[in-house]
């Protein structure tokens, strides 16, 4: 399995907070950066294949798939039902 920090998403619009995220990304151990449709990334999660995290105030906090009204979504342990520290995340280049 391969732990990895999320630093970075992309949005279908950056400045509504509450709009659904498209993408995530970071950067691997050799400086070179990724990113993975957020459909990907729960399918990794799903098979076990990615652990993601977050580092919200020098913690790691782990990501997890969520389900709302039937559609899988990326979220923090910490969160509520909103994704906030995922949603905090700067966007991806």
């Amino acid at each position: 399995m391969i732990r990895a920090q999320i630093r970075c998403i992309r949005k279908w619009e950056r400045n509504n907070p509450h709009e659904r995220i498209t993408h995530v990304g970071g950067v691997n151990p050799n400086g070179q950066r990724w990113k993975l449709a957020q459909e990907e990334a729960i399918a990794g999660i799903e098979n076990r294949t990615y652990q993601f995290f977050v580092n919200v105030n020098f913690r790691e906090v782990d990501v997890i798939v969520a389900t709302h009204q039937g559609r899988k979504y990326l979220k923090t342990v910490a969160d509520g039902y909103a994704p906030n520290n995922l949603l905090n995340l700067p966007e991806c280049p």
